[in-house]
Formats: structure tokens, sequence, C-alpha cells
């Protein structure tokens, strides 16, 4: 009935990041099917040339999303938008969405995404700018099918296919390049969840 799935549906399994992975890994944001793996200009964070993954979760898959590296948030943005399919070409910039730029401690900088779909109205989330996150750390929820965008600069090493099934938190899409650490601006550790709908964010306690 509803309930079962209700329950099936807001299942959260526990996701341990491979070892290997916790220091400069990429891990996968969220679960689902890689969709299209593009290289394309980010004006907005990285300011410059991308490569972009898209992850597409259908109803069926845990929509539990996680922090694909360790590192500091330095942008968190909501944007109320449409409802088209989230596989539609033109939903990563024109759907609801929330964006977060993080960047890693050597300086390498990274873009994700929770993009909602054609069902799915409601995007949650619990990071502000100024977060110290971890590797494969809880960070929200889009409810029902939608996308998850992943955007890294061209010197991260890739190591996923258009067409692969990927897990949150566990499954590598990439691994950070070896860079000199810089400093990075003053951090906390990473608060509220922020639910909002398509009207405007709005703030709750954390779940």
């Amino acid at each position: 009935g509803g309930l079962a799935f209700t329950l099936f549906f807001f299942r959260d399994p526990e996701r341990t990041p491979p070892s290997g992975a916790r220091e400069n890994g990429i891990v996968a944001p969220a679960d689902g099917r890689v969709v299209e793996i593009a290289e394309e200009e980010e004006p907005l964070y990285l300011k410059g040339p991308a490569q972009r993954i898209s992850i597409f979760l259908s109803p069926l898959d845990v929509h539990v999303n996680r922090v694909p590296a360790r590192g500091v948030i330095e942008h968190a943005k909501y944007r109320p938008g449409d409802y088209l399919v989230a596989w539609h070409p033109k939903a990563s910039d024109k759907n609801e969405r929330s964006e977060f730029g993080l960047r890693h401690p050597n300086g390498t900088k990274l873009l994700f995404k929770q993009i909602a779909g054609a069902v799915a109205r409601r995007i949650e989330y619990g990071l502000e700018e100024g977060d110290t996150v971890e590797t494969g750390q809880r960070f929200g929820i889009v409810k029902f099918g939608s996308r998850m965008d992943l955007l890294v600069p061209p010197s991260v090493n890739l190591n996923v296919n258009e067409g692969q099934t990927v897990r949150a938190g566990t499954t590598v899409l990439g691994q950070i390049p070896n860079a000199e650490p810089e400093a990075t601006s003053p951090s906390r550790p990473a608060g509220a969840v922020s639910n909002t709908s398509a009207s405007r964010p709005r703030r709750s306690s954390a779940s």
C-alpha cells in the first residue's frame, strides 16, 4: 500500500566510501544511472571548462544525496524554476534546483546540483556556505524522479561511463589530482536542513 511505498522511497541505507576515496576521491552524489557525460563551460563557480556527469534517479532509487568529496562549501544557492522531466537537456538550468560549490583542501573546485523533475517538486538540503564536509556525507534528498549534476574541472581523471549505474557515497567517479594545499575561508560544521518547495526555500530542523 501507500505506507509501504513511502517507507521504501525514503529508505536511507548506510553507505561507507571506499577507504582509498576518502581523501582525494570523488564519489557519486546520488543513486541512479549516468545519462550523460559532457564537456561544457561552467561560469557560476568553476568559471571555466568543466566535465559534467548527469545522474537520473528513478522513483525506485534511493533518493538520499551525499557529498561527492571532502572540503568546504563556498557556494550554496536555491533556485526556483520549471518542472521539465529530469532527463530533459535544459533541466539543469531551467528546473527547480539547488547548487553547491565545494573547494577540496588542495584547491580543486566541484559543483553539484540537486535538480527537481516533473514529479519531484520538493528539494531538501542541509548545506550552507562555510560548512566543512566529508566524502559521502548525507546532505539532502529530492523527492521522486529527479536528477543530480556533478561538474568537475578537466584536471579531474574520471572513471565512469554513460549508462553506468552508480550508488551514492560508494561508487568512485574520479580522482582529484594532487596539488599544494591552499587556505580556505573560515568554516563551520554542516548545519540545519533546508526544505524547499516550488515557491521559496524554507528551514527546518535536521532529520
